[in-house]
C-alpha cells in the first residue's frame, strides 16, 4: 500500500485507446512538436534515438513524448517505426532538417532533401568583376561667359 491507503493503480487509472489518442491530439495542439535525434552512446561512438519532443525542450534533457526508432551512424543501422512517424507527421510534428533527409532517403515521406551545406558559387560568380566604373553625374556644360569688366573706382 502506498501513501494515503491507495495503491498506484487506484490513483492512476488505465486510459482507454480513445482517451490516449485524445491526450496525444491535445498535446499536439498545445505545444509545437518536433521529431529529432536524441544522442546516446559513448564518447566517439554516437548513436541516436529518433524521438518526438516539444520544441521548447532542450535536446539533452532526455524527456520526450515517444520514441520512434534509432540510428547508428557508425554501422548505418536504422530502425524506424514508419506508422508512428506518419502518425506524428499527420498531427503536425515537424521533422528537423537531418531527420527530414533521413525520412526522405527511407521513402517514408516523398519530398526533396534539404541541402546540408550551402552551394558553392560557380567559377564565373567567384571571379570578382573589375572595379565598377562610377558614373559621374553629368555636369552642365559651362556656358560661355562674357568677360566681366571689373569696375575700378578711380580716385579722382
Amino acid at each position: 500500500m502506498a501513501l494515503g491507503g491507495q495503491s498506484r493503480l487506484q490513483r492512476e487509472p488505465c486510459l482507454t485507446a480513445s482517451e490516449a489518442l485524445f491526450e496525444e491530439l491535445s498535446l499536439a495542439q498545445k505545444f509545437m512538436l518536433v521529431i529529432r535525434f536524441l544522442r546516446t552512446g559513448k564518447k566517439n561512438q554516437p548513436s541516436f534515438k529518433l524521438v518526438v519532443v516539444e520544441k521548447t525542450r532542450s535536446s539533452t534533457s532526455g524527456r520526450f513524448v515517444q520514441e520512434l526508432g534509432f540510428y547508428n551512424p557508425l554501422t548505418k543501422e536504422k530502425v524506424l517505426k514508419r506508422d508512428r512517424i506518419k502518425y506524428w507527421l499527420s498531427i503536425g510534428a515537424q521533422p528537423s532538417d537531418t531527420v527530414h533527409n533521413l525520412l526522405v532517403s527511407e521513402k517514408i515521406i516523398e519530398r526533396e532533401k534539404i541541402p546540408k551545406h550551402k552551394k558553392q558559387k560557380s567559377e564565373k560568380e567567384k571571379v570578382v568583376p573589375a572595379a565598377p566604373v562610377e558614373e559621374k553625374p553629368k555636369e552642365e556644360e559651362p556656358k560661355e561667359e562674357e568677360p566681366k569688366e571689373e569696375k575700378v573706382k578711380s580716385l579722382e
